[in-house]
């Protein structure tokens, strides 16, 4: 997207209105808002629907399997974003992705509110991973898009754009799960509704509040381009199913073989992707820098979101096996512990955007805050050592302790996640705006691969080991990451 383009949109963009911030955060604030309220509250209860028996309304899959499908499930969303990037730099820009992105979302939560079989699963999983990837990288994309590149409110308004997130994944997991023992189908109808609302804030305020923003696509293709690239997609989607149609009737792609394809795409696919666009012509010389420097903030994403993830797969499991759900008198659905992380943030949210403010050019550096993040996030894991190592595998464990390991990576998450997401936009090659968005999420995806690998390992015998192991593995490259902070900022020519 050419330079006066840039300026074009954010002049288009009212840029008072929403807390000190360009109007158009409201929008967007509100959009995300619904799209979370639905993803979380149709997650929260996803692993126990898959594990459940029959007879409790579930689908009554071996738990080491949901666990690592949850997994896969979670990867294939985020690698998604590839496709939704793609799109929206190259056809129809970012706002037609997040409403298309929406509605297919939308559809495929009724799929799961209709009672089914696993073939009526899987096809809701394909619509929502879709709609995802078109929606989720690209809405983010819209907020860096209203903001001019050195705009000291970036940070601030992405923190506050990340507290609306965390807003709707509050208040699902206790809606959706508190529903979960009647049926499963209900709470899978409720996030439907909630994508449905997501939509009508977006189309009935983006134009007055959003103006030009997401509406230039960053790199478009020209008609021919777009014959030839159509005729490439339709012949490569047929030939995908008849390998996939083929190899399932002959027991070749079997559950197994599926998961350890998509560990290897969550690594392939992220190094694929950098090496395109660092040896591309329409990458200067200074991007390239910049580049580079996002390389070990990709892997400490990585390395943090493998830990934060596991609460919808082992924390989840946790709670629902080997934790006390009665307590102080309350019964305590195993979904609820869900809504912890998100209402930390709500909390802490504010906090840190206020105190990035207050610092501005004294804060830590970019590098600096995902090495503190990192830090917390194998605190969160160590921290469950303890009532195994005082209590053992078999007795039940206080719930506080979850409490406080959602705590714990709750500080990491605010010192990395909102960091990154206003970093990528900084950091970002101009053609490729909306691809390096989809990038970052690739983060996500690359640690849920990885995770459908590790969460076999998961056991109550091998709870000291599993939570150690990855608990020092995170610390060990958080102070890597901090040793090598200085070098790393002078790649990124400029950018703090």
């Amino acid at each position: 997207m050419a330079t006066i383009n840039k300026q074009k949109i954010v002049d288009s963009v009212p840029q008072k209105g929403f807390f000190g911030n360009p109007k158009g955060l409201f929008t967007l604030f509100f959009t995300e808002f619904w799209e979370r309220f639905s993803y979380y509250g149709m997650r929260a209860i996803l692993v126990y629907y898959m594990y459940y028996e029959v007879s409790k309304g579930g689908l009554g899959l071996e738990e080491t399997t949901a666990l690592a499908l949850v997994s896969i499930y979670g990867s294939l969303v985020y690698m998604s974003g590839i496709i939704g990037g793609w799109l929206a730099d190259r056809i129809f820009g970012t706002s037609k992705a997040v409403l298309y992105g929406g509605i297919l979302i939308m559809l495929g939560h009724i799929v799961l509110a209709v009672p089914g079989n696993l073939s009526m699963f899987f096809v809701s999983m394909v619509l929502i991973v879709l709609g995802t990837g078109l929606l989720k990288p690209n809405v983010s994309s819209i907020v860096g898009e209203i903001y001019v590149e050195n705009d000291e409110r970036r940070d601030s308004g992405f923190s506050i754009f990340y507290m609306g997130i965390n807003m709707g994944a509050f208040l699902s997991p206790l809606i959706v799960g508190s529903v979960m023992n009647y049926s499963f189908h209900l709470g899978f109808g409720i996030a439907a509704i909630g994508m449905l609302i997501g939509l009508i804030v977006f189309v009935a305020t983006k134009k007055k509040n959003l103006g030009l923003a997401g509406t230039f696509p960053a790199n478009p293709l020209s008609q021919n381009e777009k014959k030839k690239v159509f005729t490439k997609l339709g012949i490569a989607a047929l030939i995908i199913a008849a390998i996939i149609g083929i190899t399932a009737s002959a027991g070749i792609l079997t559950i197994e073989t599926f998961i350890n394809l998509v560990g290897i795409l969550g690594i392939v696919i992220p190094t694929l992707y950098f090496i395109f666009m660092y040896r591309s012509p329409k990458t200067t010389s200074v991007e390239r820098s910049r580049l580079l420097a996002y390389i070990p903030l990709f892997i400490a994403a990585v390395m943090f979101w493998a830990i934060q993830e596991q609460g919808a797969t082992i924390l989840a499991n946790y709670a629902d096996k080997r934790t006390q759900l009665n307590f102080a008198g309350i019964e305590i659905n195993p979904a609820w512990f869900q809504s912890l992380n998100p209402l930390f943030i709500i909390t802490l949210a504010p906090v840190f955007a206020w105190l990035w403010i207050k610092l501005g050019k004294r804060q830590p550096t970019i590098p600096q805050k995902f090495s503190i993040g990192l830090l917390f996030a194998g605190l969160s894991f160590l921290v469950i050592l303890l009532p195994v190592y005082f209590g053992g595998s078999d007795a039940l464990v206080n719930p506080l302790w979850l409490v406080l390991s959602y705590f714990l990576v709750v500080l990491g998450e605010l010192c990395l996640s909102p960091v990154g997401l206003s970093a990528t936009t900084k950091l970002a090659p101009a053609a490729f705006s909306a691809q390096t968005m989809s990038l970052w999420f690739l983060a996500s995806a690359a640690a849920q691969a990885l995770n459908a690998q590790i969460v076999r390992f998961y056991t109550p015998q091998t709870e000291m080991a599993y939570f150690g192991v990855i608990g020092v593995a995170s610390i060990v490259l958080g102070l890597a990451l901090m040793a090598l902070s200085p070098r790393i900022q002078g790649y990124m020519k400029g950018i703090r």
